[in-house]
């Protein structure tokens, strides 16, 4: 990285976030490992060391032996120093986890729901845990709907948030960053970092959900979102002269999965289908793998597995949150302004 800095304002914050990235990632390091490392001056990574050391963000671990010169300290991240809350919005409940910049678990629980109420209802209830918290530095929300920069755009049954914006509520209400996704584009995503899935790997997860069907995808190791945002919305999907999906799974609901897992595998042709293990056991699998393989060729159907959703939804908004949180950007900058 070059000192030139050309907005001294934007590459301050950017140095933070790579000092913020590095050290979370070595676990500690010194002045001069930090300095090669991200290519920074010697002279410029003493200086944000500085700052971040009288702030309470980094800690000396311990002091180097010496080499013949000056002893070299070694410095490591505060994981307490920030926080970040992931809460998702469910018919039946509300989930949430207060983690630390090391993604481990400071508080999880759960709460009746506040989805069949209102946003009002929402922002109490990050209000309760955002002043039980103070160090809250980020929040992601995931939302049984699409979502688009921050906005539910289709959420049905839940008329007072569609088409709300989400993300500039909270912002505006709680000043701290905000990330709102669907919540099958967090599953997807949860699955594929937990699991620590090839960068170029594709992967489909469907859920059969309490708010209709929905599919998380990554095709080559990045999430689609789709033109308008829709994508994922397999609800709608036509399987039958009369009947699309979400209808088909009330009756068929096997020979339904099983043309769905047909229709991605010639489309995509993803490594992995997952499943949520409270909808599908292994049972199911073995009979939806029999039956898909009358649609397609069998050689081209994809690894069907069983997985946590809740788990997995909860550590892809962890990770949102996590990015959001490190990279220590601007309201502003956020909002694109």
């Amino acid at each position: 990285m070059s000192d030139l800095l050309t907005n001294p304002k934007d590459m301050k914050k950017m140095i933070f976030q790579n000092v913020r990235s590095a050290l979370l990632e070595l676990g500690d390091a010194t002045k001069v490992e930090l300095s090669q490392k991200l290519g920074i001056s010697f002279p410029t990574i003493s200086k944000f060391l500085s700052q971040m050391e009288r702030e309470g963000e980094i800690t000396l671990s311990g002091i180097d032996d010496s080499s013949g010169g000056r002893r070299a300290k070694r410095y490591r991240y505060n994981p307490e120093f920030m926080l970040g809350l992931a809460i998702f919005l469910e018919r039946n409940e509300t989930n949430y986890t207060v983690f630390n910049c090391l993604g481990e678990l400071v508080e999880q629980g759960k709460t009746p729901s506040v989805l069949m109420e209102d946003v009002q209802s929402v922002t109490k209830h990050i209000e309760e845990i955002v002043e039980k918290h103070p160090k809250i530095r980020s929040i992601a929300i995931g939302v049984p709907g699409s979502v688009k920069n921050g906005q539910i755009i289709y959420i049905p049954c839940y008329k007072p948030f569609d088409q709300f914006d989400l993300k500039g509520h909270f912002e505006d209400h709680f000043s701290i960053p905000v990330v709102v996704e669907n919540d099958m584009n967090a599953a997807v995503l949860g699955y594929h970092n937990s699991n620590k899935s090839k960068d170029n790997s594709s992967l489909i997860y469907l859920y059969l959900g309490q708010n209709g069907p929905g599919a998380g995808i990554i095709v080559n190791g990045n999430l689609v979102r789709g033109s308008t945002f829709f994508s994922g919305e397999v609800s709608f999907v036509p399987q039958y002269d009369d009947r699309n999906f979400s209808e088909a799974l009330q009756s068929q609901k096997v020979d339904a999965i099983s043309r769905l897992v047909a229709t991605f595998s010639a489309v995509i042709n993803p490594h992995t289908i997952i499943f949520n293990h409270e909808e599908i056991d292994d049972s199911a699998i073995k009979q939806i793998a029999g039956k898909s393989g009358l649609y397609i060729p069998g050689e081209h159907l994809p690894e069907l597995v069983i997985s946590d959703w809740q788990q997995d939804y909860l550590s892809g908004l962890q990770s949102l949150g996590l990015d959001l949180m490190i990279s220590g950007l601007s309201m502003n900058k956020q909002r694109g302004e």
